[in-house]
Formats: C-alpha cells, structure tokens, sequence
C-alpha cells in the first residue's frame, strides 16, 4: 500500500511540476527583475528634466476671462502650456488664463517643445507620431487621447507622451520600462489590462503550485519513512 501511494504521488507531482512549471519560471525571473531594478529608473526619472514648470507667469485675478458659451463651471485647473498658464474647464475645454481664448488642440510643433522641456536636453527629438486610438497592450493605454508621441535618438528608444486636448505631458517609456511591462504581464498573468490580480487564472495556477509543493513535502516523507523502514 504504502509503495502503491509513493508511485501516484510522484505521478501527480511530476504532473502537476511540468503543468506549472513554465509559470513558475515566469514568476520567478520577473520577481528577480523587480528586485533588481529601481522603480524610479523604471518611471524614467532619469530622463525628465527637473528644472521645468520653474518659471511660470503669474495670473491676475482680475484679468481672468470665460466663454460665456462655457456655461456652468463644475471643475476647473490650472495649466501650464510653453510658459502660458491655462484653465482646464469641465474637464473638456482648454482656456487661455490672459486672453480667454479657446484652445482647441495642442499643434505638432507645440507637442515636441512641451516634451522637449521636460526631457533632459542631451536627447535629441527623432519623430513624432500621432496616436488617435491605442489597444489594450500599448504602452499608452489608459490615457489621454488623442495625443502626440514623441520619440527620441539613442539606445535607449525613448518616448515621451503629450496629450492633444489639454496640452499635459503625460509620460515616458523606454526599453527598460517595456521590459517591465511584459514582465509585469507575465507575473500578473493578466493578458487584458496586465493590472488585475483578481482573477481565476491566476488564483488556479497559485492553488496547483501550492499542491505541487505540498505534494513534494508528503512525497518527501512517505520516501524516507519506507528507506528506514527497511533498515
């Protein structure tokens, strides 16, 4: 009997070894990458510039001026586009601070400089694309659209992301940061969005490793209780 339970529980395990097995690698040389990497360098702080939105005009309340075809203001922020302060009204409409005019989109030209101060200077601009609709793998997804990508010269394969509408730098990405992503993929095992960890995917392929590894342990034991048993 006892030699009977040994040879199934080595089949179950070695079973259930190969099933999750290439998960488990997975999981393993993306939690190595996460620790040995700093979050910071991921984000791209390394690229930004840290001496921008230091100079900006100031606004007089007094000067201030709104469409009247705005209607009812709910929310309302303050923007900074090339040095000129804006009102992000409704969340919908750009509005000069001085003027009152409407801003209606950010021009190509305006994009690379917004980038370009935010980027350190020794990255020089390659091309800029613009991204009207993005899938749900793009390093872009969940933000702004429609928006201007701009890509820098260098190993490095920088880009930054400005919105269109309301004129925002958004992010960067860059190798590093995409090897990340994929990783991130991988750990989460989250093949949609990369982000929810609340799935059944992910809790099955926990369960079966966790009663891989307690197989291995009762394995483990029923071994060495039958070799000193035959002593």
């Amino acid at each position: 009997m006892a030699k009977s339970s040994t040879f199934y529980l080595r089949k179950i395990h070695r079973f259930l070894g190969v099933s999750i097995g290439i998960q488990i690698l997975f999981w393993t040389i993306s939690g190595l990458y996460f620790t040995w990497t700093n979050i910071d360098e991921i984000h791209g702080d390394q690229f930004l510039n840290e001496q921008a939105h230091i100079n900006h005009k100031q606004i007089q309340s007094d000067s201030i001026k709104f469409p009247d075809s705005l209607g009812a203001i709910s929310t309302l922020e303050l923007r900074f586009i090339l040095n000129q302060s804006y009102f992000w009204i409704n969340e919908s409409v750009l509005v000069n601070a001085q003027t009152g005019e409407i801003k209606t989109k950010l021009s190509k030209s305006e994009a690379i400089a917004i980038a370009k101060e935010h980027i350190k200077p020794e990255f020089e601009v390659d091309k800029i694309i613009l991204l009207e609709e993005v899938g749900a793998h793009h390093e872009y997804r969940e933000r702004p659209l429609p928006a201007w990508e701009i890509r820098f010269k260098g190993l490095d394969n920088l880009s930054a992301y400005v919105s269109i509408k309301d004129g925002s730098f958004q992010k960067v990405r860059h190798s590093s940061w995409r090897i990340f992503d994929f990783l991130w993929m991988t750990h989460t095992m989250d093949y949609k969005t990369r982000d929810n960890f609340n799935h059944w995917v992910i809790r099955g392929f926990s369960a079966l490793g966790l009663i891989t590894v307690l197989s291995g342990f009762v394995l483990f034991w029923f071994t060495r209780k039958r070799k000193t048993s035959n002593l």
